[in-house]
């Protein structure tokens, strides 16, 4: 099977490099093709299960899967160029945010495959958490080996397209969110004499560890967590309580649905 990825910036390049190694296992073939020639020729050097392609056309017509890794202003010119190669047998995947499954099924036909997916910048470390959303005319056997692909870079799950803006603010913006909770407690660390060095370590270990214990306790809910670190008089029932004297909980609410709206507003 043929594998294409038109654009490998952030999030295309570290599909494309989360699932290389994979593909030499299994092999499959990783078509890349990029406006910038030496970005070409370096994953296609880097990894021997890449080839790099002269056009987005040559791309489309030799892959069995495009994934589409261009910015949304790019998007419509990109579908107009390579329609006439679109054929139903080949599977389409969409990571533009803003740009619906409709908006594609407008400009490449409304019987081909697609699969919109949102995929978060952890990606580059291969922790992601994407969205896979397909219209009626994707089987489960092609849905399948698009988990399989981006499974090499993280976790994923199904949701219906109607759910990508909660998506976007639980997870596609949430590093955002998360990162400035980090630097925080890192801040706040330094401020009462420790490293920075070192307080960078054990801010974002500790939030590491914890988005561990969350997913590996699936039947204990965060508010328990939380709750079973809280000794009555100790230390974290203290910060806690400060946490949300000051809204802590509401504003978080507060810019996952700042995140939401701008979505709803942004898509095509």
């Amino acid at each position: 099977m043929n594998i294409g990825f038109i654009g490998a910036g952030n999030m295309g390049g570290a599909i494309l490099k989360g699932y290389a190694v994979t593909a030499e296992e299994t092999g499959n073939r990783i078509l890349v093709y990029t406006r910038t020639e030496a970005v070409r020729a370096g994953l296609e050097k880097e990894f021997a299960a890449v080839t790099a392609c002269d056009s987005n056309c040559q791309l489309v017509k030799e892959s069995d899967i495009i994934f589409l890794g261009v910015k949304p202003n790019s998007f419509a010119e990109l579908l107009e160029e390579i329609a006439g190669e679109c054929t139903k047998e080949k599977l389409v995947v969409s990571m533009a945010a803003g740009i619906s499954i409709a908006f594609i099924e407008e400009r490449l036909g409304k019987d081909k495959p697609v699969i919109r997916i949102m995929p978060n910048t952890p990606a580059q470390v291969g922790q992601a958490m994407i969205s896979v959303s397909r219209n009626s005319n994707v089987d489960d056997k092609a849905f399948g080996e698009v988990f399989q692909i981006l499974e090499a870079i993280g976790k994923a799950e199904e949701v219906e397209e109607e759910l990508i803006h909660c998506v976007i603010g639980v997870s596609g913006s949430s590093p955002a969110y998360t990162y400035m909770y980090i630097d925080a407690l890192l801040q706040a660390a330094v401020d009462n004499g420790m490293a920075e060095d070192k307080a960078r370590i054990f801010a974002a270990q500790s939030v590491l560890g914890a988005a561990k214990m969350v997913l590996e306790n699936p039947d204990v809910s965060a508010e328990q967590l939380r709750i079973n670190v809280c000794s009555p008089g100790g230390t974290t029932i203290e910060a806690v309580n400060k946490l949300l004297e000051n809204g802590f909980e509401e504003k978080v609410k507060e810019g996952f649905q700042a995140a939401v709206e701008k979505s709803k507003a942004m898509t095509k």
